[in-house]
């Protein structure tokens, strides 16, 4: 893990430190989310009842990467499935190995809440991150399919 990072649980007092990474997110992906949207996505990220958390990545008092998770039942096994939804990482900070870091926090926390598997998508043109996940993880072979309502 990068010196001095610190990789904690969003509490409401950062929604000024998690606004401009989402946003950041959003535009790598060309997408532009409602507003009312996001506000859902803060509060529910905030609820303990909730199976989606997330997490900032502090340096130097900075917040400059986040990710979010949704745990969810599986049919192929008895523990938890933890979906890794959103990693983004500040473009300054880039190379530094908070991307790591934070699919390791992942790792360690889905472990310890007992989720058998952790898995996430990513889009074909992102390369960068692929060869990191290519490290980290093992492909899965599986394509997605998809149906907007």
């Amino acid at each position: 893990m990068p010196r001095h990072l610190e990789l904690l649980s969003v509490t409401p007092a950062d929604r000024a430190a998690w606004e401009p990474l989402w946003q950041g997110y959003q535009q790598f992906y060309q997408v532009s989310i409602a507003p009312e949207v996001t506000e859902v996505t803060w509060q529910r990220l905030l609820d303990p009842a909730e199976p989606m958390k997330a997490v900032l990545a502090w340096q130097g008092g900075e917040a400059l990467g986040l990710v979010h998770t949704v745990r969810h039942r599986s049919t192929w096994t008895t523990g938890n499935y933890c979906y890794l939804q959103d990693l983004f990482v500040a473009p300054a900070a880039r190379g530094l190995g908070l991307g790591r870091a934070l699919i390791e926090h992942v790792y360690a926390t889905a472990a310890a809440d007992g989720c058998s598997r952790v898995y996430w998508l990513t889009h074909e043109t992102n390369k960068t991150a692929m060869e990191l996940y290519d490290r980290v993880a093992d492909r899965s072979g599986f394509v997605q399919y998809r149906k907007v309502l």
